[in-house]
This record gives structure tokens, C-alpha cells and sequence, in this order.
């Protein structure tokens, strides 16, 4: 009986494992049931050791520019203690959470709408008392921002630009000296930024001064 219940159990095991392999191969059903985060191969590939946050950011005709998320009745926080703009890693939902606060706001004509993402290193992220006893140095904490969306008014994307870390990794591309020699000898390599060219290159940056929009319209 006990044979039976070890071979069973091989067999179920090995059955789970490849039936992962597979979805893992063809990409197919990765995300169809939570119990697949335990039987695929890529649990924790690709995480970043950047913790981001997302800034929507208006600009008025006078200039001025408005924070436009959170809105001022306050942050929709569906997990923990972030806002939910916060969890659109893709800046897909950014235009409609813009356009849903300005549509129930007192506001001035908007020239343009921004979606500006905010980077830090993770290890930033813990409590003095734990930094001091880690690390030697203070602990000082560089944020960096980057423009991902420029969106009209009405809230359709005007322009896109890569997230901060692929903006890194190609400018790290650009300078290997390697490339650089392969260039000059046989094709020409080129790199496009259409950031580099626009005038909002710099992005709204940690010394932004931002407006909130006033309280929402009562009935």
C-alpha cells in the first residue's frame, strides 16, 4: 500500500511539474489560476531592485500644472497603502483615472495630461533603525523621474516613451565601446529618443510645483 501511495505521489508530482514546463513553453495559461504561480519556472524572474510610483500631472493653460492623481476626495488604495494609479506598471488605466478626475472637478482648460514615473532603489525602503545597523553611510535616498505618457485633454496618447530602466539599459547599450568600433566599420547603428527632441524632456522633476485641482462638484 505504501508503494502504491510513494508511486502515486511521484506521478502526481512529476505530472504538476510538467505540466508547467508546458504552459511555461508555449506560453499558455500562465496566469490562469493563482495555483500556477507555484508550478511555473519564472516565479520571481524579472523583478527589479527600482521601487516605482506613478504621478499624473496637468497642465493648464495658464501653465500652471495640477496634480490630477490622487484626486482630491482622497486615494482609491485597494491593497496595503498604495494608490491604485500606482499598481499600472504598463500605464495602461493612467488615462482613464485622468480623465475621471477632471471630469468631476473644477478646473482651468488642460493643454496636456502626464503621466511622469517615479524610481528609487528598494533598499532605500526599510527603517532608519535597520539602515544604520546594515550600512556605514547615511542613507540618501536619489529618486528619478521620467515622462511615460504625454496624453491630450481628452485622454489619447499624444506620445510614449520607454519606462527609466529601458531608457537605461539602451543608453549602457550605446556607450559599450565594442558597438561603438562595429558601428563605425560596418552598418550604421542608430538610436531614436524621442524625449531627447520634445520639451518636456527633463519631465516634471522632484522640485515640480504642482496645484491640486479644486473639490470635486456637488449635486
Amino acid at each position: 500500500m505504501k508503494r502504491w501511495l510513494a508511486s502515486l505521489f511521484i506521478a502526481a508530482y512529476l505530472g504538476v511539474l510538467g505540466y508547467g514546463v508546458a504552459c511555461h513553453a508555449l506560453s499558455v495559461g500562465l496566469t490562469q489560476h493563482t495555483a500556477m504561480y507555484f508550478i511555473i519556472w519564472d516565479m520571481f524572474c524579472g523583478w527589479s531592485a527600482y521601487a516605482n510610483a506613478i504621478h499624473i500631472v496637468g497642465e493648464g493653460e495658464s501653465g500652471n500644472y495640477y496634480q490630477i492623481s490622487p484626486a482630491p476626495w482622497g486615494d482609491f488604495i485597494p491593497y496595503g497603502s498604495m494608490g491604485r494609479q500606482h499598481y499600472d506598471s504598463l500605464m495602461n488605466h493612467a488615462g482613464t483615472i485622468a480623465m475621471n478626475t477632471l471630469k468631476h472637478t473644477k478646473h482651468e482648460p488642460m493643454v496636456r495630461v502626464f503621466v511622469v514615473e517615479e524610481l528609487w532603489a528598494k533598499k532605500y525602503d526599510m527603517p532608519d533603525y535597520v539602515w544604520n545597523r546594515i550600512y556605514e553611510e547615511p542613507k540618501d535616498v536619489q529618486r528619478y523621474y521620467r515622462v511615460r505618457t504625454e496624453m491630450a485633454p481628452c485622454g489619447s496618447i499624444v506620445r510614449a516613451y520607454s519606462g527609466w530602466l529601458e531608457h537605461q539599459a539602451m543608453l549602457a547599450l550605446i556607450d559599450n565601446p565594442r558597438l561603438r568600433n562595429e558601428s563605425r566599420s560596418s552598418q550604421p547603428f542608430f538610436v531614436l529618443d524621442n524625449l531627447s527632441t520634445s520639451r518636456y524632456s527633463n519631465g516634471p522633476g522632484p522640485g515640480l510645483s504642482t496645484m491640486e485641482i479644486s473639490a470635486p462638484l456637488g449635486n
